[in-house]
């Protein structure tokens, strides 16, 4: 059941809130829980368990960490309340299948306010098992010696009730101790007087045990009493004495059997990577109690299964923890004969967004309803990245705002210091250097870490990813992100460390971390594509957000669009947007947004953000000569003819990079006027630079020549391939596969499926139309559901603006008619070509579908056709018959 939230009550006059701790679900860790657990008890349970086995590999340890405010103190308090009883247990949660078992759970906080000593751990246990109602003698006397060796006429019981043990556990403990002490002493005939004595006793015994005493057989079963209690009586042996509880808790008769459950919480404050002392005695403490099952919360995963710690613990390596090895980063495959022994550390993950909710729902209630409203909720929900103490922070900030006013969803919009404080708590000052460079970044590898926190060496990036703040996926690009909301406030929140950072320290990070992705890109440019858009996106957001030069990224810019494959770079937008676009880079993010957003935006859209880009004169003259060229581009798209000879008529004239492609652009412009002649010579200029062979084709299909185009594309597609362009090969079979469908249905088949291929991984709009209405043409004349399919592709083709794509369509449409000899349906496609050609372009289009037909022109055609009017009209109309033709021998 959910206690009541102290510090919620305490902050409110309003005596008719609710406040509850609200638990929200863990099921999954519960189910972990509950499984280990069930295998521990299986295997303790066995006729080979031995607890006094020294050197078995040990399994009887569990592992939950995560980050600082995930939840793990509270999923540890739960846990000993559903290990205590049923009724504490959510009911969602089930009934383990060792239900019937004897659990003793037994929690202890390790946190540093707590002031827990490895001695009170000891007590701590002991004290849990008094319930058992019987001494544990060989435990029970070592112990008493250790007591009073180090705490010289100080009582263990008075000890144990300032402690709070004897309120927690009862009183039994002591005289439990004392009558160990009385039943051993009678069994050496000690005297009474001398009997007390616990320093007499022990002498006495560890004599006993040594001859071989009848009298103490029942002691002489464990091997290493008499060795702990000739030991020196001090901290030392004392981390050694927890064998003797387990040798102790093994020979328990059958209807007294426990499992001590030891709950470990706050591991982190056990020490650090260079101070292990406390961790080593637990360490021992768990080695030496193999028939206990412990579970272990912090910060960290247990390094126990690293060798490399030989020496500063006891136990080390994979074969002595084998649930505690690392998870491989791609996991190995199962084989014959070698179990996978089941990880025993799991990260505590966030909350999801229905439990963030929950919680908050439940957390302050007013005669059963919420007191956070649901807008409110959304708005800490999508805040919170499923941290539960950002959820806690946020309860508190409502409450303070409501003192004066409504909280509105806007006050929640909101960092929490605090949270800084929490993670930066136990991490070195090169580690919280090395977490602030990273903050700047999306992810980041161990040489990406350490170049932007200006380090000569990578240790602290080292020990930084092993934090459960750092999020590792073996599969990225860079392999290491931090939590989102982790990174959100160490970037965003109002840093009060001793050692925070300056505006300027921010910027000379930034810098660093700019110039080491320029490094990772130059190292690989034209190699690795992926690199390129990683690099471009996180390049861009750090030259956005601190106003810095372009350098690098200039060059990425012109490796990005030459392979015309799209992928979204366009990095998040900036918690604080300035007005516009006033550097440099703002300009570029929005280029290269724009373009790769074309794809998915009207091309009105495109034009008029590559409009506004051009128009503000900040990028440098080689980057504001690729606004201009794409932009005539998407002027060309929607029929505005003059703007866009305009702009390709100024870059090809500029001679930059784009000029080649402002030419093949104006060839284009001269194609659509029907100005062929021109648009012929003008391709056998451009070369590969210009995509000669494309533009060819392009040229050559509207003649009717789909031999001679569907060459070009090939020619095209095998330069591109040569010189690994991605897109324009897609695009080049693409065109191939649309002009063959004209002329053999069956290889446009295999033409399809290859332009389908290559389209694989590439965000290419027009090209994946293109193939689209190829589709048509390959089964006009026949029932598959052409018209309807056209239907259907002309919206995707209105969304996108192309008029190109939207004329070819109706070509398409009108191939179909004529095979059909539909002339109703015919007349309407062609009304609505000569509709669309008012501006000059694509007239001859409508002239095509006359030829098609075998239908006299209304007026003299303007198209300037290579080989005549008279020789494009037959070569038309025997494609139609040719279709026909092919239809009626498959149906005969």
């Amino acid at each position: 059941m959910a206690g009541r939230d102290l510090r919620a009550l305490f902050s409110t006059n309003d005596r008719s809130l609710a406040a509850a701790e609200a638990f929200t679900n863990r099921q999954t860790q519960w189910e972990l829980v509950a499984a280990a657990l069930g295998e521990h008890l299986r295997h303790t349970a066995g006729p080979g368990f031995d607890a006094e086995d020294l050197e078995a590999p040990r399994n009887n340890v569990l592992v939950f960490h995560g980050v600082g405010g995930i939840g793990k103190t509270t999923l540890s308090r739960k846990l000993e309340a559903a290990l205590t009883g049923a009724d504490e247990r959510p009911a969602q949660w089930g009934e383990p299948a060792w239900s019937g078992k004897r659990i003793r759970p037994v929690r202890i906080d390790l946190a540093r306010s707590a002031g827990t000593s490895f001695e009170t751990v000891v007590l701590t246990i002991r004290a849990a098992l008094a319930e058992l109602g019987r001494p544990l003698p060989a435990f029970d006397i070592a112990l008493r010696r250790y007591w009073e060796a180090r705490h010289p006429g100080e009582s263990l019981e008075e000890h144990l009730r300032r402690g709070g043990l004897a309120g927690r556990f009862g009183k039994a403990m002591p005289q439990q101790m004392q009558s160990a002490l009385a039943d051993v002493a009678q069994a050496l005939l000690l005297p009474g007087s001398v009997g007390t004595a616990v320093g007499t006793v022990a002498g006495s015994l560890t004599r006993a045990l040594r001859e071989r005493r009848q009298t103490v057989r029942a002691l002489a079963g464990c091997a290493h009493l008499a060795d702990l209690l000739e030991a020196e009586p001090d901290l030392e042996a004392l981390s050694f004495y927890p064998h003797l509880l387990a040798w102790e808790l093994a020979r328990l008769p059958a209807d007294k059997r426990v499992c001590p459950v030891i709950l470990l919480d706050t591991f982190e404050d056990t020490g650090d990577r260079t101070h292990r002392d406390l961790e080593r005695l637990l360490q021992r403490l768990v080695w030496l109690m193999p028939n206990c099952f412990f579970v272990v919360t912090g910060r960290s995963r247990l390094q126990w299964a690293d060798g490399a710690l030989q020496g500063q613990l006891d136990y080390t390596g994979p074969a002595a923890w084998p649930g505690l090895t690392p998870p491989a980063a791609v996991p190995e495959p199962r084989t014959a004969g070698t179990p996978r022994i089941p990880g025993r550390q799991a990260l505590v993950g966030d909350f999801s967004p229905e439990d963030c909710d929950d919680h908050l729902a439940r957390r302050l209630t007013r005669d059963g309803a919420p007191l956070i409203g649901e807008d409110i909720r959304r708005v800490v929900t999508g805040r919170s990245h499923g941290l539960p103490l950002y959820l806690d922070l946020s309860v508190m900030r409502f409450l303070e705002i409501r003192r004066t006013r409504t909280p509105q969803p806007a006050d929640f919009d909101h960092d929490f210091p605090a949270l800084i404080a929490r993670t930066l708590s136990d991490l070195t000052a090169d580690e919280r250097h090395v977490l602030r460079s990273v903050a700047l970044l999306d992810a980041f590898d161990l040489s990406l870490a350490t170049a932007a926190a200006g380090l000569p060496h990578e240790a602290p990036a080292l020990r930084l990813i092993e934090r459960p703040f750092v999020r590792e996926n073996a599969f990225g690009l860079w392999p290491y992100h931090l939590h989102g909301l982790i990174r959100s406030t160490v970037r965003d929140a109002d840093d009060q460390a001793d050692d925070r950072w300056s505006t300027h320290d921010w910027e000379q990070a930034a810098r660093r971390a700019l110039a080491a992705l320029g490094e990772q890109f130059a190292a690989r440019a034209g190699r690795d594509r992926m690199l390129l858009a990683g690099c471009l996106r996180q390049g861009l957001a750090l030259a956005r957000d601190f106003r810095l030069d372009l350098g690098w990224l200039t060059d990425a810019a012109w490796a990005y669009v030459s392979d015309s494959v799209w992928e979204p770079i366009t990095p998040p937008a900036r918690n604080n947007p300035g007005n516009g676009m006033e550097t440099a880079a703002d300009a570029l993010v929005e280029m290269l947004s724009a373009l790769a957003r074309r794809q998915h935006e009207h091309r009105e859209r495109t034009a008029d953000r590559l409009t506004a880009v051009a128009g503000t004169g900040l990028l440098p003259p080689e980057l504001h000569e690729m606004a201009v060229y794409y932009l005539a581009k998407a002027q060309r798209d929607l029929g505005r003819t003059e703007p866009s000879r305009r702009g390709m008529r100024l870059v090809a004239d500029g001679g930059g990079r784009l000029a080649p492609a402002a030419r093949r652009g104006l060839a284009h412009l001269a194609r659509l006027a029907g100005d062929f002649p021109t648009a012929l010579a003008a391709a056998e200029t451009l070369g590969w630079p210009g995509r000669r062979n494309r533009v060819l084709g392009d040229v050559w299909w509207v003649q009717g020549d789909m031999a001679r185009a569907a060459d070009a594309y090939e020619a095209a597609r095998t330069e591109a391939e040569q010189h690994g362009i991605a897109g324009e090969r897609a695009t080049a079979q693409a065109q191939r596969a649309f002009v063959l469908a004209f002329t053999d249905p069956g290889r446009a088949d295999d033409e399809l499926d290859l332009a389908q291929q290559l389209l694989t991984g590439l965000d290419l709009r027009a090209t994946t139309l293109t193939t689209g209405i190829a589709a048509l043409v390959r089964d006009a004349g026949t029932d598959l559901d052409v018209e309807d399919r056209a239907r259907l592709l002309r919206t995707d083709i209105d969304v996108a603006g192309l008029t190109s794509a939207d004329t070819a369509l109706d070509l398409a449409l009108c191939f179909h008619h004529a095979v059909r000899d539909n002339r109703p349906a015919l007349a309407a496609t062609i009304a609505r070509l000569r509709e669309r050609a008012h501006t000059g372009d694509y007239a001859y289009y409508a002239d095509i579908t006359h030829y098609m037909a075998a239908l006299p022109l209304p007026a003299p055609s303007p198209a300037q056709w290579l080989d005549g009017e008279e020789e494009t009209r037959t070569r038309w109309r025997t494609l139609v018959t040719n279709r026909r033709n092919h239809l009626s021998t498959g149906l005969s």
